[in-house]
């Protein structure tokens, strides 16, 4: 457990990244996260935040760092559309043997239900919603898959949502990573940035147990 929060602290940190990988480290964690069930722990947003950091405090092999910024949201969302096709893959061929399958450390099946609600609601949209989502967007190619949605659909969608997700958190890394405040406050930023992201997530598993509670309430 404890070299899970080492990790997380080691992706937290633009000095870390830089000494062990640069950014292609980032395009790889971004594969993970978003092509692996366990990879739901990883901080997708926070570390693509600091990747904008990352590109406007680093020196340029391109001709501007406009150009750099565009390189690298372009790999980072070709890294998160590969990733999602890999989930969408393997929820096809396991069906519905994850549903079955007995929770551990790596894999949590409300996390899979939780997205299967989410996709039931929103459909193909929640392909594109769930970027913004931790955990959600882990699971939703996933789920995509397990129900067999339509390949050309899914693709749409799937090339939409990463390049949103990529565009928007890397860039307004991009623009504040220069900033004085930012860099000194990074801590806080980034707690910021879990909340607002988690936020959604939470209030919908109360709001989930509150309804419970009350159908059970009024059974009985």
């Amino acid at each position: 457990m404890q070299e899970i929060f080492d990790l997380f602290a080691h992706l937290t940190n633009p000095e870390w990244i830089m000494a062990n990988g640069g950014l292609y480290i980032v395009v790889l964690i971004v594969f993970i996260e978003t092509g692996f069930p366990f990879g739901f722990f990883l901080p997708g947003d926070s570390l693509l935040f600091i990747a904008g950091m990352v590109i406007a405090n680093a020196m340029s092999p391109f001709s501007t760092p406009v150009v750099n910024l565009a390189f690298w949201v372009f790999l980072i969302s070709v890294a998160g559309i590969i990733g999602n096709f890999v989930g969408y893959w393997l929820g096809r061929k396991s069906d519905k043997l994850l549903f079955q399958r007995k929770d551990n450390f790596f894999f949590k099946k409300k996390y899979l239900l939780q997205a299967k609600e989410f996709y039931d609601k929103k459909g193909g949209g929640a392909i594109v919603l769930a970027r913004f989502l931790p955990v959600v967007r882990t699971f939703a190619p996933i789920v995509a898959g397990i129900v067999k949605m339509n390949p050309g659909r899914f693709m749409i969608y799937n090339i939409t949502g990463s390049f949103l997700w990529a565009a928007t958190l890397v860039s307004a890394g991009f623009l504040l990573g220069e900033n004085e405040w930012v860099k000194h406050n990074l801590e806080i930023i980034i707690i910021g940035i879990v909340v607002v992201t988690t936020a959604p997530v939470l209030l919908k598993m109360i709001s989930s147990k509150f309804k419970r509670n009350k159908v059970k309430t009024i059974s009985a």
